[in-house]
């Protein structure tokens, strides 16, 4: 679970909380102001993507939370591992390590060069899941955007709302002060929902899409240099080009 995602909400919500002061809270509920944006935001995002899209929302936000990190110190470990295992009992002996794998990605690519399918069929399959796999994430994170930039927008339609239906009542001053706080209400959901939900959400999806494209991107390297039995330091070495000079792994033996 990402801690950071959660912890960052409830601060978001407490802070704004602690700003309104509980005994005023009451007016900044506004049932027909949340409508109007919640609703208009709900309303745009329909228009502008599939509805199957849409309905998968809830469980692309979910990824935000319940995204479970991979270690690539760990999988850099297991490649060098696997290639000492594969220069001295054979590609073949690598079957008996297959159970271990959880990472359907690398499993599919462990098992195709055990069946002896070309490198350069191996490279192409994986390279195609991996471009899949980063265009699914760019759908999800596009949708959150979208909601990100239609929230605010709807708030200020929803103020306009408000200040027409206000300037109807001209002759009661009385009514003025209410009627302009009802009207900022929708301003205030929408800027509350765009910058504390959905573009942090998204910037979160960004960063899940890259760490996971890149886990992918050293798997595939790391398939393709034990079927072409490379040396494992070698490979080792290779695979460090993708963690930063502070991350790298060393020789387990030094």
């Amino acid at each position: 679970m990402d801690i950071a995602t959660v912890a960052g909400l409830c601060l978001g919500v407490a802070l704004l909380l602690i700003g309104i002061q509980p005994q005023n809270l009451q007016y900044f509920i506004d049932p027909g102001s949340l409508l109007i944006v919640a609703g208009g935001t709900t309303a745009s995002l329909l228009i502008n993507y599939p509805l199957g899209t849409v309905l998968r929302v809830m469980g692309i936000v979910k990824n935000t939370v319940l995204f479970k990190s991979v270690d690539l110190e760990v999988e850099i470990n297991r490649m060098v591992e696997f290639a000492t295992i594969a220069r001295r009992d054979g590609l073949l002996a690598l079957e008996e390590r297959l159970e271990s794998l959880e990472d359907p990605f690398l499993l599919r690519g462990i098992q195709m060069i055990i069946d002896g399918v070309a490198p350069e069929s191996v490279r192409s399959i994986m390279d195609i899941e991996l471009t899949q796999v980063a265009t699914r994430h760019s759908g999800g994170k596009g949708v959150i955007d979208a909601a990100g930039s239609a929230a605010p927008a709807f708030g200020m339609i929803g103020t306009l709302v408000g200040l027409i239906l206000m300037l109807q009542n001209l002759d009661d001053p009385s009514a003025l002060g209410p009627g302009m706080a009802i009207a900022l209400i929708t301003t205030f959901y929408g800027a509350v929902l765009a910058n504390l939900m959905f573009i942090p959400l998204a910037g979160k999806l960004g960063a899940r899409n890259n760490e996971e494209v890149l886990t992918k991107q050293v798997m595939i390297e790391g398939v393709l240099a034990i079927q072409a039995g490379e040396n494992p330091n070698v490979i080792r070495e290779r695979l460090n080009g993708f963690m930063s000079p502070n991350s790298r792994v060393s020789d387990e033996r030094e």
